[in-house]
């Protein structure tokens, strides 16, 4: 079995890297963000191979395998160029998705203590990909991102522990949801 788990992670780590020829960045913030949004999924991922997490790791492999799917079949069914002519297929960011992807599983699986560090680099990556040299996408194309990400984990993750608090919110209320499994 721990085979497997090494096979699966090195298939991810594989995809995720195919998806970044931009090695060769413009400057080291691009550099970063190019790099971070690798590391937040790869980190949820070895996390449930390293707690022995098998129940996440699936859930990992559903939402990152939908994200992955529904990210690069809207670049293609689209086909929007990218600013500043750097090439097409620029919705949704791949990039962000990814990252925000892997925030999202590390939230909801994990928690606020590791949830938050994680979306605040994936709004990094976000942002690094609209913000200086890059100019790769649009703030259209990051959120869109942003958003597949976080839908394809929130449908296919659930809490590690017993007990979780979830912020919630919509036009008319604020608030949190408690949940407890068992």
């Amino acid at each position: 079995m721990k085979i497997v788990n090494l096979l699966i992670l090195l298939s991810l780590i594989f995809t995720m890297l195919v998806s970044i020829p931009q090695a060769k960045a413009k400057s080291n913030f691009e550099r970063t963000g190019d790099i971070t949004q690798i590391l937040i999924p790869a980190c949820a991922f070895s996390t449930t191979i390293i707690i022995n997490d098998g129940k996440g790791r699936n859930q990992f492999i559903k939402s990152f395998l939908t994200n992955f799917s529904v990210t690069y079949l809207l670049k293609y069914v689209i086909n929007k160029p990218r600013q500043e002519n750097n090439g097409d297929y620029s919705f949704p960011s791949g990039h962000t998705a990814a990252a925000f992807q892997g925030a999202r599983f590390i939230h909801k699986r994990y928690g606020n203590k590791f949830g938050i560090p994680a979306y605040i680099a994936a709004g990094f990556v976000g942002w690094s990909r609209v913000e200086g040299e890059s100019d790769k996408h649009d703030f259209y194309d990051v959120t869109a991102g942003a958003l597949i990400g976080i839908l394809s984990s929130s449908y296919f993750t659930s809490p590690y522990k017993h007990f979780s608090v979830t912020p919630v919110g919509n036009k008319n209320s604020t608030g949190v949801s408690l949940n407890y499994n068992w």
